[in-house]
C-alpha cells in the first residue's frame, strides 16, 4: 500500500511567524497605554486622598477649636474619626508610594504629597 503525504495537516513555520508578528506588535501598542492608564488611575486616587485629608483637617480643626497657624495634627491619630480607613483600618496611602505632608492649620496649600513635583502626573490638589 501506498502512503500519502501530500495530505497533512498543520501550520507552515512561516505562518506561525506572522501570528508571532501580529502578537508582537499588539503587545508594542498595549503596553505603554497600559502603564500611562495606571499612572493617570495613581495620580487621580492620591488626589482624591488629598481631597479627604485636607476635608479631615478643616473638620478637626473646627472642632477643637484650633486657629489659622496653629500646629498641624497627627495624620494616624488625630484625623482618623474624620477620614474614611482602607480595609486595614488605616489611612489610605498613597498608591504611587508618596508620603503625605500636612502643614499648619490654614496653610495653602494644606495637605501635599511628595510625588507633587513630577514633571508628568503630578500629585496635587487643582
Amino acid at each position: 500500500m501506498k502512503a500519502k503525504y501530500g495530505n497533512t495537516r498543520g501550520f507552515t513555520l512561516v505562518e506561525i511567524m506572522i501570528v508571532v508578528g501580529i502578537i508582537g506588535l499588539l503587545a508594542a501598542i498595549a503596553i505603554p497605554n497600559f502603564m500611562k492608564s495606571r499612572a493617570t488611575s495613581q495620580q487621580n486616587a492620591c488626589i482624591n486622598n488629598l481631597r479627604q485629608i485636607n476635608s479631615a483637617v478643616q473638620q478637626w480643626a473646627m472642632e477643637t477649636g484650633q486657629a489659622q497657624g496653629s500646629a498641624p495634627p497627627v495624620l494616624t491619630t488625630d484625623l482618623t474619626p474624620y477620614i474614611q480607613l482602607n480595609s486595614n483600618s488605616s489611612v489610605p496611602d498613597c498608591p504611587a508610594g508618596g508620603t503625605y505632608t500636612i502643614y499648619n492649620v490654614g496653610a495653602v496649600p494644606q495637605v501635599t504629597c511628595s510625588l507633587s513635583s513630577l514633571a508628568s502626573n503630578p500629585h496635587i490638589l487643582p
